[in-house]
């Protein structure tokens, strides 16, 4: 009998396990061949090889549809577990929407510019988007970033603001240099809290996800540019 061991990184092993490890009966109901023992962070399944390989590559969608809907259910598993790969990705497309938010909320673009913004993103990677404020261009950069994140286009996002204030002094900040950049980036984290709940946030914060950064943004791709005036 073979063994395998899978360490949960991308997902919260609460949020895998569910209700007294219900979907861990789940899974083991369409694998009876298969032993798994859930411990902690990891998860050891016992099997024939090819058994132990399809069970890996299901359990990798039902982590990638939890990552993409912050949600996940014994529907969802029990459907994910039944479709084929093809028919899986196909019903994981959604018009228009770029995150799944907190609470079930869509998170998409609202105005013909932002739209332009995620089009032109999608052709390059790096887009400087110039406007008045209060046109989404900070929002819709975040679930941008967000969305690289989850579908694994990137492995960090740096967070990145000017440190100039606007419109108000804000004088001598104490702490550190964390707690003195922290009212800058407010617009960041008020966005990111839309669109990925507090535990996993923190968790990303924890585990440098999410850097701050006085200038610059790091992510894994080649860099090209598109302007876009955004007024």
């Amino acid at each position: 009998m073979n063994e395998r061991i899978i360490v949960l990184t991308d997902i919260h092993p609460n949020d895998l396990f569910g209700n007294k490890n219900s979907n861990i009966e789940l899974l083991q109901k369409y694998f009876p061949k298969l032993k798994i023992v859930a411990r902690g962070t990891e998860l050891k399944i016992y099997g024939e090889s090819e058994i132990l390989d399809e069970f890996e590559k299901r359990l990798e969608m039902i982590i990638s549809y939890f990552g993409r809907y912050n949600k996940l259910d014994e529907n969802s598993i029990e459907r994910i577990l039944t479709l084929n790969g093809s028919e899986h990705k196909s019903s994981i497309v959604a018009d228009g929407v770029l995150v799944h938010g907190v609470s079930g909320r869509l998170i998409k673009a609202q105005t013909a510019n932002q739209r332009i913004m995620v089009e032109k993103m999608s052709q390059n990677d790096m887009l400087f988007a110039v406007g008045p404020a209060g046109t989404g261009k900070t929002y819709t950069a975040v679930a941008l970033a967000v969305k690289a994140l989850k579908e694994k286009e990137v492995k960090r996002i740096i967070l990145t603001r000017p440190a100039v204030e606007s419109g108000e002094n804000l004088g001598f900040l104490p702490g550190d240099l964390k707690e003195k950049l922290d009212p800058y980036m407010q617009p960041l984290y008020d966005a990111l809290r839309d669109m990925i709940p507090y535990e996993r946030l923190d968790s990303y914060l924890e585990k440098g996800n999410y850097t701050n950064s006085a200038a610059g943004i790091y992510a894994r791709t080649n860099i090209r540019q598109c302007f876009r005036d955004f007024r």
